[in-house]
This record gives structure tokens, sequence and C-alpha cells, in this order.
């Protein structure tokens, strides 16, 4: 954290480009950043000094959280499945998605009541445990770390919770979608100790971007 300049946590991956679109827009410094740079930090002079951390999305919750970082941008999917503290300031209404419960077609029907006592498989435990907790049932969370489509056509569990866009990858490994969990779209982070220290400079770049959101 700058003492009189404001450190960003930014995703790296396909978040990165409207995101600095957008940073640019509202008047801040972005020379030189793109997805194919292999530098990690970026900082620029000036009222107030600017500094940069391009991290994966898993790690920008933790960097603002901790005051690594006074701002982050995110994905709320990554916010619900980290549970940090942290100030959840802007809808940036870009990079949608939605978590999804996803059946094997033959499944076509079922209620979500008869997936009681099922191994769910995810990337998203966290997500995945709330929800059926919400909803009453009980289910066995396998947590996995990539091609969650997989799961179901080798046995490895019944059902699956994932993030979708499209969902033209559940159609091509003959899943279904079932329940609409949440939708998720990119966030506006801050540090809840920043946003009262150094109010003078977050609140007006805060407003811009609400504007901005606005279209005004």
């Amino acid at each position: 954290m700058q003492e009189n300049g404001l450190t960003i946590a930014l995703s790296k991956g396909t978040l990165l480009d409207p995101t600095v679109s957008l940073l640019e827009a509202v008047g801040l410094p972005c020379e030189g950043i793109v997805a194919e740079s292999r530098s990690m930090i970026f900082a620029y002079t000036g009222t107030p000094r600017i500094r940069y951390i391009i991290c994966r999305p898993a790690d920008v919750p933790a960097y603002v959280e901790h005051g690594a970082a006074d701002l982050g941008i995110v994905g709320k999917d990554v916010i619900v499945e980290q549970g940090k503290d942290v100030f959840e300031m802007v809808d940036l209404e870009y990079g949608y998605c939605r978590f999804v419960v996803a059946v094997p077609a033959a499944m076509s029907g079922v209620s979500l009541k008869e997936l009681n006592y099922k191994r769910v498989a995810t990337k998203f435990p966290q997500v995945a445990e709330g929800f059926f907790r919400q909803h009453g049932l009980q289910v066995e969370v396998i947590k996995l770390n990539g091609n969650i489509e997989l799961a179901p056509l080798m046995g490895l569990s019944d059902v699956i919770v994932d993030l979708v866009s499209s969902g033209r990858t559940l159609r091509e490994n003959n899943l279904i979608e079932l329940v609409n969990i949440m939708d998720s779209t990119t966030r506006l982070i801050g540090n809840r100790v920043s946003y009262r220290t150094k109010y003078d400079i977050i609140q007006p770049l805060l407003e811009k971007i609400q504007s901005k959101m606005k279209g005004e």
C-alpha cells in the first residue's frame, strides 16, 4: 500500500483488457499493460501515484483484504468463493458468467431435492456447499481444479457446480443446466481501512467509475 498513492490489484486473463479500457476511460494511466506482458507490477508517477499488481483472479481479494492493495478488480464469483473481508464498491458489468448446477442429460427432469446425498464436483466448494446447505440438502463436495465436466462422465460425481457463460461446454459434454445459483460480473472492491485513510483519493475515482457505468 502506498502512503500517497493507490495500489490496485488487477485480474490477469480475460478480464484484463476490459479492465484496462475502463481505467483509461476514467483517466488513470495504463501505458504498457497488456495481457502478454510478463511484468507483474506497473507503477506510474503523477497525482495520485498509481501502482498496479497483475495477479491471478483468485489472489485479488487476499491482496485487498490484507492491505497490499487498496483496490481490486475481480469477478463476483471469486469474491463469493473466497469470502474475504473486502468492501464491494461497484458492479462493473462486464465478464458476465453464472454459477449453475448441471447434471448429465440422462438426469433431465430431476428435482433439486433428488440431489440429496449425491456427489458434487466443483472448483468452487464454498459456493456449492453454501447453496446445497441453504436448500437443506446434504451432498459430498469433491474439489477439482479443472475439467469439471469430466467428473460425471467418469463416474466421479453425480452432478457438477460450475461457472458458465454461453453453456457451450456443458452441451458438448452432454450436460444440462438444472439450477442457476447466481449471476456474476466484475466488481471493484476496496480495502476497508484504505477507504477511510485514502478517502480523498478513492472517492473521486469511485465517483468517476460510477458515472462511467451510468453512461454519464
